[in-house]
């Protein structure tokens, strides 16, 4: 990957917590974590299942609000945003891909594509279009006529992020992306995402267990118990 200079901090976290329960039946999944990631950069959140990445980046898109400590994401602090202020963030500047896809079987693959403007006051014609041309991007041109129950695994994950890139976010946040794929499939995933950041600089924040998206990476978080023991700069291809 070019190694492109990195622009403002577009996440700011100061010493954040997240705890579950109370009493004997307390757990804290992220443990006064204090990170900064840049525009434009590439970071892994890396460790094993159940060392706490999937809440913290759940926390870093405002999915979750629980949290001590301090967490802005452009500038804004998350806690003290509104329910509708927070949601309009996420949706004009925060794309989200899952290990599970989450795609809806009912509609079709465009239809999966667009569904998340589909309350929104745009041209139904465009949006199509942009559908369309996000399915091209992703290599799924000939597919938007089918159901997810039709595709590979690979093929509903590449849905998954056209669907992210809908509304052209500045931040792309993914949780386990290819944890559910085979290895040859997972490669092609991960060689997407260094395209995609080649031609949009779209910020990439993906949480694995897989040291081979290292190559694609600027920078790696290892986190171990809610605890970040170590941010390093990764070997970019």
């Amino acid at each position: 990957m070019s190694e492109a200079a990195p622009e403002a901090a577009i996440i700011e976290a100061d010493r954040v917590t997240r705890v579950f329960g109370s009493g004997k039946a307390e757990f804290t999944a992220v443990r006064s974590v204090s990170l900064s990631v840049r525009s434009g950069e590439v970071v892994l959140i890396f460790g094993p299942s159940g060392c706490g990445k999937s809440t913290l980046l759940s926390l870093l898109g405002g999915l979750d609000r629980q949290y001590t400590g301090s967490l802005k994401v452009f500038g804004q602090e998350l806690s003290a945003l509104s329910d509708r202020a927070l949601s309009d963030l996420r949706a004009a500047r925060i794309g989200f891909v899952f290990q599970a896809f989450h795609l809806l079987p009912h509609l079709t693959v465009l239809d999966n594509v667009t569904a998340p403007a589909l309350f929104a006051p745009e041209d139904p014609e465009a949006l199509s279009k942009r559908g369309v041309e996000l399915l091209e991007r992703v290599g799924l041109s000939d597919k938007s006529g089918a159901y997810p129950g039709e595709l590979s695994g690979g093929q509903r994950q590449r849905v998954a992020i056209a669907r992210a890139l809908l509304r052209e976010p500045d931040l792309l946040l993914c949780d386990e992306p290819t944890g559910n794929l085979d290895r040859e499939t997972g490669e092609q995933i991960i060689e997407l995402f260094a395209e995609i950041h080649k031609e949009l600089s779209t910020t990439l924040l993906i949480v694995t267990h897989e040291d081979r998206l290292e190559r694609i990476a600027h920078r790696t978080l290892a986190m171990v118990d809610g605890v970040v023991q170590s941010d390093e700069g990764a070997s970019a291809a």
